[in-house]
């Protein structure tokens, strides 16, 4: 099924003014409760630009207003397919995070690793690089160096990032944030399905008459995906199911008909189990089993053993609980599951994706209205990234580099040598800190993130970025607790200063207009890329005038893939978002893959992956006997480097905390809001207690936002570097601690 989403051209004041009665500010409050606010007549003087919110993987489309080069307001796009004009909390405050007295503005380097960062100008900091990258290479060989990305660059800042380092320099060690976010879902879909890419869209949620919310607190996280959910319970609420399965019961939780508390990193189990219920109550679509998948036989021996009653105890459920979710999934008309860093972020995250299609394999539910498997992408462009190659395996097109047709095929294109790409994966981003640490890699580039925030422990990344003999920071504030240890630091322009595209959690491109201009130096991260290539001599290949250029070639890149965008164009796009593949130009938005049964593997055939559940790489014991379990809260956003400038969210949630149940806390002599410290084997956070039911004995939880420049409450500090072996996804989800008083 294809649809060409109706998605307005550029709003001109006129156009504003004509439609006041529905261009208004729609925001969910932390009551679910939707606040409207119209049009005024200062807002009818500004000058609006169609943007998407930089946030989480949503993919919100906004209205910005600005005047005399300031964002003055912003509301959400009524005719964004991912919104319709709702926006959370966080989107309705961007305009505050843009210009802030801490914003970057011209390049700045340091002398040695002790003296404070001064001014430069462009040519001299990217000569530097220039110049130390030359020796390293000539040295050491291109591996001696990496690039660091992040989900926030757009899809042309990633392709030219790409194209550098494993066309031009010749190493394949670039890898990206979104590592931590959505690589095992990104081998679910591959090993299970045959292709990255979820099958369906956000149109299913209003068709869907059964939701499965596995891993993810949607309601903090993503909270415009939520509150269509929660809406669609509320028009149908005896037709309409939900299923939540957290260790938290999070306001997510709260729409929930059944709620599963299951024991954290235990999720292949309980999709096991849930799977032998559907076989048990007949619930099998037997011939969508038989004519589109592989593997069953095998399956069925598995889960076999996967009783209720054997698996309930193992995840702190109640064999009649694991029942009647399977019994809600398997009845339904159309079943969609959501999931997000509670299934990926593990040692074992591929098996529970893998483990979760599979549930919607046996029952028939994918590639039709209101049913599929959807991750919930945390970054806006973590997707776009991909597509482009922005993982250490992967090149442009869902290439992967160890395939030799793949990187001839690209050698091509970018009309360079064949062998000049590299056969071998680069480092991902544990490994490529832990490459740092031990001096394998001297030199690393790190655009638009904060890993000195957001990697798994922290004192590996500390070492490493001590260690490195050149660290290049492209940022748009200082300090950040990266930029501090950084020797180049570049202005890059943000959100609103800069064009270019993204593609957001449902496969739907987006294109955002530049507002305003980039204060002082700042460059779009996709220019300074560009003029650091002809630094070092590679100027042809580099020329390029626009962004649209960069997107042009990219596309050229898709062409006969499976998410092949060669007819999507800037002026398509600036007249609406596109959900790929689509081809032509006549071609229109695919907002459903599968719909005739044919999976993306070479027979066409999906593949049921058994797992046996695996315990996580670090169980509690006696000298840590508690469950450290990490994630978000609703009003801040990564690593705080942009929410925590504002005001009014920081009053919604203004310091850290350690959330804890009645009885852990009983056991320490810990009482409500005492500072408390939890100790791993690596290190230690500490922060102020908050005693919930809502968590299970044996288990705490901490969010990870807030760095050092904060305080001593820095989580990523005791967790563990463990990571799955196909995804090489770090386990965030899970390690041991022990709480201690102050």
């Amino acid at each position: 099924m294809s649809s060409e989403r109706s998605f307005d051209s550029a709003l001109s004041l006129a156009h504003l003014g004509a439609r006041q009665d529905r261009v208004v500010m729609q925001v969910v409050q932390e009551t679910g409760e939707i606040v409207e606010t119209p049009l005024t007549e200062a807002d009818l003087a500004l000058t609006w630009n169609k943007s998407v919110c930089p946030y989480c993987g949503v993919g919100c489309g906004v209205l910005v207003g600005s005047k005399a080069g300031r964002v003055l307001k912003v509301r959400g796009d009524p005719n964004h397919p991912a919104n319709y004009g709702l926006l959370c909390g966080k989107g309705a405050t961007l305009p505050q995070m843009v210009h802030t007295p801490d914003r970057l503005t011209y390049p700045m380097m340091r002398v040695s690793r002790n003296a404070d960062v001064q001014r430069a100008s462009w040519d001299s900091a990217l000569e530097r690089i220039a110049t130390h990258w030359r020796r390293l290479i000539e040295t050491h060989g291109p591996d001696s160096v990496a690039f660091y990305l992040s989900g926030q660059l757009l899809t042309e800042d990633y392709y030219v990032v790409n194209k550098l380092a494993k066309g031009f320099l010749g190493t394949n060690n670039v890898d990206s944030n979104s590592r931590l976010c959505m690589a095992s879902a990104v081998s679910g879909y591959v090993t299970s399905l045959g292709a990255d890419a979820p099958p369906g869209c956000y149109a299913d949620i209003e068709l869907a008459d059964c939701f499965f919310l596995i891993g993810t607190n949607t309601a903090a996280c993503h909270p415009v995906t939520f509150e269509r959910i929660r809406r669609r319970k509320l028009r149908a609420p005896s037709r309409v199911k939900v299923i939540v399965a957290d260790p938290r019961a999070t306001r997510t939780a709260d729409i929930a008909d059944v709620y599963l508390p299951l024991r954290p990193g235990t999720d292949v189990a309980l999709l096991n189990a849930m799977l032998h219920v559907i076989v048990r109550e007949g619930l099998l679509d037997q011939r969508f089993i038989d004519q589109h998948t592989n593997g069953w036989p095998q399956m069925q021996a598995v889960i076999e053993r996967h009783t209720p009653e054997q698996i309930a105890p193992m995840c702190g459920l109640e064999p009649s609980a694991i029942r009647e979710a399977a019994h809600l999934f398997g009845v339904t008309k159309a079943a969609m599951s959501f999931w997000s860093m509670g299934m990926n972020q593990s040692s074992h995250g591929t098996a529970k994706n893998n483990s979760l299609i599979n549930l919607h394999l046996a029952t028939g539910q994918i590639g039709r209205p209101g049913a599929g498997p959807f991750s919930l992408t945390g970054q806006p462009n973590a997707m776009g990234g991909r597509e482009t190659g922005g993982l250490a395996h992967l090149l442009p097109g869902h290439r992967v580099v160890a395939d030799e047709g793949h990187r001839r095929a690209i050698e091509s294109l970018w009309g360079i040598p064949h062998g000049r790409i590299a056969s071998k994966p680069g480092l991902t981003a544990v490994e490529l800190f832990q490459a740092l640490a031990d001096g394998r890699v001297k030199s690393v580039w790190i655009l638009c993130t904060n890993p000195m925030v957001s990697l798994p422990h922290l004192s590996v990344a500390r070492r490493g970025l001590e260690r490195a003999e050149l660290v290049i920071v492209n940022d748009i504030y200082h300090p950040t607790e990266t930029t501090q240890v950084a020797d180049v630091i570049l202005p890059a322009a943000q959100w609103s200063e800069r064009d270019g595209t993204l593609t957001n959690s449902e496969r739907c491109i987006s294109y955002v207009e530049q507002a305003i201009a980039p204060p002082g130096d700042a460059l779009p991260d996709w220019r300074i890329i560009c003029r650091f290539a002809q630094a070092m001599g590679f100027c042809e290949a580099f020329s390029f005038r626009s962004v649209e250029e960069i997107y042009e070639e990219y596309t050229s890149c898709t062409s006969g893939r499976d998410l092949d965008i060669t007819g999507v164009t800037y002026a398509r796009l600036k007249r609406a978002p596109i959900q790929w593949p689509c081809p032509t130009a006549h071609h229109r938005s695919t907002m459903r893959r599968y719909i005739d049964g044919a999976f993306a593997h070479p027979d066409g055939r999906a593949r049921f992956l058994a797992h046996e559940y695996q315990p996580p790489a670090e169980p509690p014991d006696e000298a840590f006997p508690l469950i450290l379990t990490t994630g978000r809260v609703r009003d801040q956003w990564h690593t705080m480097t942009r929410t925590g400038k504002i005001p009014v969210l920081m009053r919604r949630e203004p310091e850290p905390f350690i959330e804890l149940h009645p009885d852990d806390a009983a056991q320490s002599g810990v009482i409500e809001d005492e500072i408390v410290r939890i100790c791993s084997r690596r290190g230690s956070a500490e922060a102020k207690a908050r005693l919930t039911t809502a968590i299970a004995p044996g288990t705490c939880f901490m969010p990870f936002h807030w760095g050092g420049l904060w305080g001593q409450a820095v989580v990523n500090r005791a967790t563990i570097e463990a990571f799955d072996p196909i995804s090489k996804q770090p386990e965030l989800k899970f390690c041991a601690v022990r709480l201690e008083k102050q």
